[in-house]
Formats: structure tokens, sequence, C-alpha cells
């Protein structure tokens, strides 16, 4: 269950990114020059969905490197006691503190309706994280996550799975995004039953499927999600740009396959274009 929060808490934070000139349309991008003596691949996952299964470019790219690194390490055997220290808000905050009454009201209502639990249980965690919790219900299918396949693959070819960041930075922004702010999204999502939210998810399933990652980036401005549309330099600006010469750093020790959600490739400040500023060619597998 904590795996699977971890999963939420990165499709939350990689549906967004910043709007600029267009790339083509692609979720796998080939890494080479500035040094590499062998191509690394920049793979755009999408955290969870109802099929992740890997296509062929995919999979060659997987046979061609020899380690595959993700946000996170998700087969670290620590990292789920560290989800559970960092899911809970700061200086003893409940949900109570941020929310009038008959919000609160609304919000249990739809956590006894779509978790069959009051949301008393889980009133200290973070409210992004509450949201989180709710995403399995957007879908009409058993839950898959590309994650999941990718970490199968690595496996089954005896490769280690590493990652760009830790779940303590991860879970850090959700400190430094409002409590508030976090708690009037949830609020919002609890007065409309999730209606908005099961549109944007269906909109970023169809994007994601022609692989539009220019298009996906139209998404980040929607005035309905406070805790994203103010805050993208702490969802995504911030942190591609502390990847970039982690990324390097692993392509240059062997040959990598890099997944992380495909929000992070695209625009002025996404992963491809910091990656050519640092001298990379990076360029699109195309079918």
């Amino acid at each position: 269950m904590k795996r699977i929060i971890s999963l939420f808490v990165m499709a939350f934070l990689s549906i967004f990114s910043i709007k600029g000139q267009e790339l083509e349309n692609s979720t796998l991008w080939k890494i080479d020059g500035n040094g590499l003596e062998k191509p690394s691949y920049l793979f755009g996952t999408i955290h969870i969905t109802c099929d992740a299964t890997l296509d062929d470019d995919v999979k060659k790219a997987l046979d061609e490197t020899t380690q595959v690194v993700l946000e996170l390490d998700m087969d670290d055997p620590s990292m789920q006691t560290k989800m559970m220290q960092g899911m809970y808000m700061n200086d003893g905050k409940t949900l109570k503190d941020l929310i009038s009454e008959d919000d609160y009201k609304a919000v249990d209502s739809l956590f006894m309706d779509i978790m069959g639990m009051p949301v008393k249980m889980f009133e200290n965690v973070k409210p992004f994280l509450l949201t989180a919790m709710l995403y399995p219900h957007l879908l009409d299918c058993p839950m898959q996550s590309f994650e999941t396949e990718l970490m199968n693959a690595a496996q089954a070819q005896g490769e280690e799975i590493k990652g760009l960041e830790t779940i303590e930075e991860q879970l850090k922004v959700f400190d430094d995004i409002p409590y508030t702010d976090q708690a009037a999204d949830l609020v919002r999502s609890a007065k409309d039953n999730m209606v908005h939210d099961k549109k944007m998810f269906s909109k970023m399933y169809k994007v994601y499927d022609e692989e539009n990652i220019t298009e996906m980036l139209d998404m980040m401005n929607d005035e309905n999600t406070i805790s994203v549309s103010q805050y993208q330099d702490l969802l995504l600006a911030n942190r591609n740009k502390n990847w970039i010469s982690k990324i390097g750093d692993f392509a240059k020790e062997q040959p990598t396959f890099f997944g992380v959600g495909a929000g992070h490739l695209a625009g002025e400040n996404g992963v491809i274009k910091l990656l050519r500023k640092a001298g990379y060619t990076v360029t699109a597998v195309t079918k």
C-alpha cells in the first residue's frame, strides 16, 4: 500500500511542466554526446494507468542499457519506512486546522464513499497525499504502473535499480507548498465528487497515448488545482534542474535507462532541454 501511495505522489508531481517550444511527439529519447561512450535513454512514464505494457522500442532501449534509474529507488527496502515518516504534516497540524467544519464534512463523506473509512484516520497526513490516496478510484480498471514494469525488466536482466532523488526530497515538496492550498484542492475534489479530477486524468491518458509531451504542458495552468498551478517551480523545475548532473553521472558510469514522469520531459526547464543545454545530444526515438 505504501509503495502504491508513492506512485500516486509521483503521478501528481509529473503531470505538469513549463511550456516552451514544441518538441516531437515521443516518450522515448536517446541521450548521447558530451563524452558518453555509449548512449543512454530517457523514457517518460505515467505512474498509474490501465495498461503499462512496454513497447518494443522501450524494450530495445532496456536491452541496450545496463542499469535502470527511476525518480525513486523503488526497491530500496527502507523506502516504505521513510514514506511513512514523511507523510505527516509538521507541528502537529491536522486537516481540521486547515478547513471549515462544513468542508471537513464534505471531505469525510468522500472518504467514506470511496475508502470506506473516515478521514479522521488520516487527518494529520499532508492534504496532497490524501488526494493521492483517492487516485485509484479515478480508474475503471485494475491499476498498473510503468515503474513496476521497468523494475521487473531490470530485475529479469539482473540490473540494479537506482533513483534520481530520495523519498525525503520528494515528500519535502509537500511541506514547501502551503498546507492550506493543498487542503483547498482536496475540498474542491470532495465538493464535486472528483468529477474534475476524472476529466483531468482522462485527458492525461489520451495525451500520453499520443506521446504528445508538449500538449501535456497545457494542463499546468489549471486554476482548479492551486497547489500545482501556483507552485510549478517546486513541483517540477527545481527537481528537473537537480536531476541533470545526476543523469550525467549515471550515464557516464554506464549506459542507463532513465524512467521519469512524462511531464518532466518538455518545456524550457524540462529534462530534454536542460540536458541539451548541458551539452548532450537528446533525440526522439520515433516509431
